[in-house]
């Protein structure tokens, strides 16, 4: 029986669906103890907060009923952390060394060598995020059998460079070719036990998720023509800055413009092509990764995803406004506690000779509750981040995805546990892994 149910794959409509059952009310206050323990540690806890969190969302998707597990230890992150500082310290000190020297001796300027040393932290930047992926991947498992990515961090970072060079000196037009072609790069390589996954589809589709994006450009150019040349807002043969600026001045203290303006209106379409921009880039990021699990398969193993474009931008808008509002009161909220203690010179940067309002509070008290505010502001952002944005992002993503086809689930075996020296140390000092 067991061989027939191989030999005649069953297959669905629904598949083996995926559900999610955590609670935004649970997250927050895990998000609120572990920052908080974070902050009180002076960032120490981070490797306990992040695999904290991580086991939290994984136990809360559960493909088939049955949950994810994340396996990944704190101090293999701690340590791996420690591994990498020192391996970049030394690396980035000798090599800008180097390039200081050499960009002194040739071109009597330090400029030269400080593009050459942001440039030579690229490729370090690509490897770190395969490196981090791979870790992830090999500290996860599905019904005791772990997932895994085999070695190619170095592949993967020659690859990105040369498709973002093509990318960039196509002006963007060849975008979703890098997207589509670095994630199967990574797809290929890709494990589940001892079954291996594979990328299928072809990069032009990608572009159906880029249409949001490439309207709004258009809509802005075809803007910039209309009100600039065709019919342009300004009806002046000399325009200045200074002029525009005097004109504007004008406008806002209720008096005629310098020069005539017709159909001022019209510049609506600016902010409004702006807001499509923003729409275009979110919408693109996640259509073409439902695009790409679509097409991603496994031997006698289909994925179907249907996640929905607006619905992640009305995540990604709703909940980023409630994160950065509150950075926003926070920070505004900092600087008046900052005016009250030290008076206006401490924002405006000079001596004024005005000092703050006199209260009979020690200097080092004031300091302590200036920073208290300040860590106490990111460590809610944070926490609202994670339950505004992150939880509502992968509740849906788990919701809308499942295996139509599944009867390859039945022939895979176990794989080996993969070591990692340095766990996700370089994501960490490169502040690559601050997501979950």
């Amino acid at each position: 029986m067991k061989d027939a149910a191989l030999t005649f794959p069953t297959t669905d409509d629904r598949g083996l669906p995926v559900e999610f059952v955590g609670k935004r009310g649970a997250l927050f206050w895990l998000a609120l103890k572990t920052g908080f323990l974070t902050v009180i540690t002076f960032g120490f806890y981070r490797f306990w907060m992040k695999t904290r969190l991580r086991r939290w969302f994984w136990s809360a998707i559960r493909p088939g009923g049955h949950p994810m597990e994340y396996v990944g230890d704190p101090f293999e992150k701690l340590l791996g952390f420690f591994i990498a500082v020192v391996i970049l310290t030394f690396y980035i000190g000798i090599i800008n060394l180097v390039l200081m020297f050499v960009s002194f001796s040739v071109f009597s300027s330090a400029s030269a060598g400080y593009l050459a040393s942001f440039a030579g932290v690229i490729p370090l930047w690509f490897y770190a995020r395969y490196r981090a992926r791979r870790y992830v991947l090999a500290r996860t498992r599905w019904r005791g059998v772990r997932f895994g990515l085999e070695k190619g961090a170095w592949g993967y970072a020659w690859r990105a460079l040369v498709h973002w060079a093509v990318t960039i000196l196509t002006i963007g037009l060849l975008w979703p070719r890098m997207t589509f072609f670095l994630e199967k790069y990574i797809t290929d390589r890709t494990y589940f036990g001892s079954m291996r996954l594979h990328q299928g589809g072809h990069w032009a589709m990608l572009y159906r998720a880029a249409i949001p994006f490439i309207l709004s450009i258009l809509i802005l150019g075809a803007g910039a023509v209309w009100l600039f040349w065709w019919d342009p807002v300004v009806v002046s043969s000399d325009v200045t800055i200074e002029g525009i600026s005097r004109s504007f001045d004008e406008m806002m203290n209720g008096g005629e413009p310098a020069f005539p303006v017709v159909g001022m209106e019209r510049l609506l379409i600016f902010p409004l092509g702006l807001a499509g921009l923003l729409y275009g880039a979110i919408h693109y990021r996640f259509v073409s990764k439902r695009l790409m699990a679509n097409h991603k398969t496994a031997e006698g193993i289909t994925v179907s995803s249907h996640l929905s474009g607006p619905r992640v931008v009305s995540i990604y808008v709703l909940g980023s406004f409630i994160a950065y509002l509150f950075l926003m009161l926070g920070i505004m909220g900092l600087v008046v506690l900052a005016v009250v203690n030290l008076g206006p010179s401490s924002i405006m940067g000079i001596e004024t000779g005005q000092y703050g309002l006199g209260f009979d509070i020690p200097r080092a008290v004031w300091l302590m509750l200036l920073a208290s505010v300040y860590l106490t502001v990111f460590l809610m952002w944070n926490v609202l981040y994670s339950t505004f944005v992150t939880f509502p992002l992968m509740r849906h993503m788990a919701k809308t995805l499942s295996l139509p086809q599944r009867y390859g689930l039945q022939s895979i075996s176990q794989r080996d546990r993969d070591s990692f020296a340095e766990a996700e140390g370089f994501a960490e000092a490169l502040d690559l892994g601050a997501a979950i």
